[in-house]
């Protein structure tokens, strides 16, 4: 496919863009930055958790498996709220619920009470991103939707920067209780900047009226948006590109660098924030590229897998007891790319649905890298306890799924590629006779 097959012309009722709706859209992705601030709280808390509820790696790892499974199992009802009720409510209901999970987590009294939290935390969590896709299709033009995706990731990363550099020294500065309160408070900050300035669209460009028939809604919106290839390929890019960064950021990867590899908890600290801010750089190029030659997604895709099992596949199994530091700092590095590359997965998704079904379809697709994620903790903290903490072993489940995703990928391509041609000429077509 070449890059002037890409959708990018001006449909029919495409909104206009324009400094509003950045203010708006921006309400929305401050929602985004917070829920992944408490997100990826927990990544740099690791260590204090296990030592607070006094648990082991295998329970340590239930409490991102059952944010994960939360979020995860909520994807596709929130895609279907979002298409229903639209951006506004859903964003916050999801701002209520992560502030009280965060809340609730810093004042647990016990392993049990703190899980709970963790769940309720990952619901509305799970409420955030798809909203902020969905805003950003609403105020901005269709051209700009792999950019504004991307940047919108971005923004997500530094919440997660915030996370490695703010709330991890504020743990052994202030303690638990008051970083996690304290933290909380970020989320009644921006519940009430939503409810006073965001909005759905702008004016003029309200969506058409959906009928929805209850049960029968429901599954004429999910099978159909599962039906078109482009929604089963980007969920299978989201599945294999997101999940290494996620794990080695949301759990793992603090008790690696400091446990299996020797390095002091600020080291650490320091090359998990690179991770951070390579996924960030990267983004901006990715979107980039993207906008101009939509026929670099798929080399962009398997050229990220490719690099990130060959530098995980090197630090793992390099000779001796530690990794050399240059190549920690390489692995870091490429796992960058990981956010960047699994985004690609909505541009695959976003022009093979129709705008009343882009919730449901991103849910579809933001699903799978949550799956592979929640799928690889548990995996991880079963062979860190089965086999005494031998991280050569756990990290290699990572090379199990990454190879069930680009199977998939390379099955599903050439079909989404063909029907992403058709919806292009039917687009085109609509757009040359609209009435004036």
């Amino acid at each position: 496919m070449s890059s002037a097959a890409a959708p990018t012309l001006s449909l029919p009722g495409d909104p206009p863009g324009g400094r509003r709706a950045a203010r708006v859209w921006g309400v929305g992705v401050a929602v985004y930055f917070v829920a992944i601030i408490f997100r990826t709280s927990l990544g740099v808390a690791g260590l204090d958790a296990a030592d607070r509820f006094d648990v082991n790696a295998s329970a340590l790892s239930t409490f991102s498996i059952l944010q994960l499974l939360v979020y995860a199992g909520m994807q596709i009802p929130v895609g279907l709220m979002v298409d229903r009720l639209g951006t506004k409510k859903v964003l916050t209901i999801g701002a209520i619920l992560f502030t009280l999970g965060q809340l609730g987590f810093a004042l647990s009294p016990s392993y049990g009470a703190a899980l709970a939290s963790r769940a309720l935390l990952g619901c509305g969590d799970a409420m955030t991103f798809i909203s902020v896709l969905r805003l950003g299709a609403r105020w901005f033009p269709a051209r700009r939707g792999p950019l504004i995706g991307q940047v919108a990731a971005l923004f997500g990363m530094a919440g997660n920067l915030v996370s490695t550099l703010v709330i991890a020294r504020s743990l052994h500065g202030l303690g638990w209780t008051t970083t996690f309160v304290g933290s909380s408070l970020a989320g009644v900050v921006v519940l009430v900047l939503l409810l006073l300035f965001l909005k759905d669209h702008p004016e003029g460009y309200e969506p058409p009226p959906v009928e929805h028939a209850g049960g029968a809604y429901v599954r004429k919106q999910i099978a159909t948006a599962w039906r078109e290839p482009g929604t089963r390929l980007g969920m299978w890019v989201h599945f294999t590109t997101q999940f290494p960064a996620m794990v080695f950021l949301l759990l793992w990867g603090m008790p690696f660098l400091v446990e299996a590899q020797g390095l002091s908890r600020g080291t650490a600290g320091e090359l998990l924030t690179l991770v951070v801010l390579s996924n960030m750089a990267v983004g901006l190029v990715y979107g980039q590229i993207i906008a101009r030659h939509h026929a670099a997604r798929i080399p962009l895709v398997l050229g990220t897998v490719a690099m990130t099992a060959l530098l995980w596949a090197s630090a793992i199994l390099h000779p001796g007891d530690h990794a050399p530091m240059w190549l920690l700092v390489t692995l870091c590095v490429v796992l960058g790319a990981c956010g960047p590359a699994s985004m690609i997965g909505f541009d695959f998704a976003r022009p093979a649905n129709p705008p009343e079904r882009q919730g449901t379809a991103s849910g579809i697709v933001n699903m799978g890298g949550f799956v592979a994620s929640m799928s690889t903790l548990f995996a991880v903290g079963v062979l860190l306890d089965a086999t005494g903490d031998n991280y050569r072993v756990a990290f290699a489940s990572v090379f199990v799924l990454e190879t069930l995703g680009v199977v998939q990928i390379l099955r599903l391509r050439a079909r989404a590629a063909h029907r992403e041609r058709e919806h292009h000429v039917i687009s085109r077509v609509e757009a040359v006779h609209v009435p004036a």
